[in-house]
């Protein structure tokens, strides 16, 4: 029955289907040259400037892109006197294509590494909380005592933090405790306390703990979708029955207090982030009475992750760890 089986299923039928797929999908035309080329058309609006950044000769790299277009089955690009611009199948192939080139980027890098004694690349994705107060000096001090490992670190929302982790794009996440983490192995990591940050001189300056309701007539600075911060004074908002009058959302720390500076708003930053721009920006602060407002962060990891990974989370979790000058800065 197994040979039967076997037979029917090599048989002609199935082996004209299997020389359609390849024929649609012939990878021998998929070369790195070419997708570069296509990124690089996409990205200039001219062949002849994609052309000369890939070495190529006009005719050649015209060739390479009716290649493409000729396997994929559809125009990447419109043709026009004012040079190309991708079709809905273009942005697609240039959206992977890109992805393509830089994991060859990274392979390239990671063997170069080799020659200089790096053995392993760590990927660590962290939440802005994490870098601004805690994971530079840690760092500085792990790769200082283990040169052999290169960390590579990526700046995200908490919320693509923990999803970076799920999708294997990651291989550690610092994020703030709040995303759905259930299935990945977490440790605590530190705490930090949120302070409401304003202009000098604003009407809700003062000295003693505010709360959060106390706040809503103002205009809001805060970070963009899937913070943890944002994310808690929505939640914080809609439980008061109150509206959350978000103005602006920026990316950086930083750019939360140009913004209050500027006189757009107010704003909630971790204390130990926010006191170097209060001091830089002249600006004041109050603590926040919320409970929300001492927060936990955590690091997390995939349950299968291997002994290096392990060993940094051992690490970046040891309380003795923790530098002193993010300790003691602003005390």
């Amino acid at each position: 029955m197994t040979r039967r089986g076997l037979h029917n299923g090599a048989g002609p039928g199935y082996r004209r289907e299997c020389t359609l797929i390849m024929r649609s999908y012939n990878l021998a035309r998929f070369d790195f040259i070419s997708i570069r080329l296509a990124v690089l058309c996409a990205q200039t609006g001219s062949l002849t400037a994609a052309a000369r950044e890939c070495s190529l000769v006009l005719p050649a790299a015209s060739r390479r892109i009716r290649d493409l277009e000729s396997t994929i089955g559809e125009p990447l690009f419109e043709r026009h006197s004012r040079g190309l611009n991708p079709t809905a199948a273009g942005k697609a192939f240039v959206k992977h294509g890109l992805v393509l080139l830089q994991g060859m980027d990274k392979l390239m890098e990671e063997l170069g590494d080799l020659s200089k004694g790096v053995v392993r690349h760590i990927r660590l994705t962290s939440s802005t909380a994490a870098i601004n107060q805690f994971l530079p000096p840690l760092l500085a001090r792990y790769t200082e005592a283990h040169p052999e490992i290169q960390l590579d670190l990526d700046e995200q929302v908490s919320d693509v933090v923990v999803s970076s982790l799920r999708d294997g794009r990651s291989d550690l996440g610092a994020y703030v405790e709040g995303p759905d983490d259930e299935g990945l192995e977490t440790s605590n990591f530190r705490k930090d306390q949120l302070v409401l940050i304003m202009p000098a001189g604003h009407r809700l300056a003062g000295r003693s703990a505010i709360g959060f309701v106390e706040t809503l007539d103002e205009p809001w600075i805060s970070l963009n979708a899937g913070a943890a911060l944002l994310l808690t004074q929505q939640q914080a908002a809609f439980a008061s029955g109150r509206p959350f009058k978000l103005r602006m959302q920026v990316r950086s720390f930083d750019a939360v207090g140009h913004m209050v500076a500027s006189g757009l708003g107010i704003a909630a930053l971790p204390k130990v982030a926010a006191l170097p721009i209060i001091k830089a920006m002249q600006l004041s602060w109050r603590p926040l009475s919320d409970a929300w407002a001492h927060r936990q962060l955590k690091i997390a990891m995939r349950t299968d992750a291997d002994p290096a990974v392990r060993a940094l989370r051992d690490f970046l979790c040891d309380p003795s760890h923790i530098a002193k000058a993010s300790l003691t800065r602003f005390k």
